[in-house]
């Protein structure tokens, strides 16, 4: 089990995290064919996990949303840090239903990873209802391992006070740098690269 990350939930000023954030969601989305992507990031104060990106079903309204960080899903991969899928969530008694209808979208299948960086869990990606050939596929959830990690690198770079550096912005070249990277890690995801 890894350990929690303190890690500061980005405010709605804060858009270089908010477009990493949403490009991550919009690529993983894409990538296995899923009705829905999003990204909550741990709220480890509150013990809660907070939807920060959305894409596809519920990106209207459910960014800024928080629920317990024990709870469902979710909660199992940030608290175990192993990615997992499930085929049928119907059969599945982590799949927290009621969590799944309070937000309006009740998924029959998923994939969720966790965001590492540095041992730490920073929160959770998940995929929802993906394409029939992602699920069940153990090379598919690495795949989404593997983009989780390094959007969670991503991430810590833009935000280095989350790793302890006083607060700094990353500024200039190391921001484009970071930002670089993750289009990287897209283009090669989309075998375009």
């Amino acid at each position: 089990m890894l350990p929690p990350a303190s890690f500061p939930v980005p405010g709605p000023g804060d858009a270089a995290r908010h477009e990493l954030l949403q490009s991550v969601v919009d690529v993983a989305r894409a990538i296995f064919g899923a009705a829905a992507s999003s990204v909550c990031l741990l709220d480890e104060e509150a013990d809660e996990l907070v939807f920060q990106a959305v894409s596809g079903e519920g990106e209207e309204f459910l960014v800024g949303r928080r629920f317990p960080a024990g709870r469902g899903i979710a909660g199992w991969v940030a608290t175990s840090g192993e990615p997992m899928i499930v085929d049928d969530l119907s059969r599945n008694t982590s799949f927290d239903r009621s969590l799944a209808e309070s937000t309006e979208y009740v998924p029959d299948s998923l994939m969720a990873a966790p965001l590492i960086s540095d041992a730490r869990v920073l929160g959770v990606l998940e995929v929802l209802d993906p394409s029939p050939q992602a699920r069940s596929d153990v090379r598919e959830l690495d795949l989404l391992a593997m983009f989780a990690r390094q959007a969670a690198a991503a991430l810590r770079v833009l935000a280095p006070q989350a790793a302890g550096s006083g607060g700094r912005v990353l500024e200039g070249e190391r921001r484009e740098d970071a930002l670089q990277l993750l289009g990287s890690l897209e283009r090669l995801l989309r075998g375009t690269g």
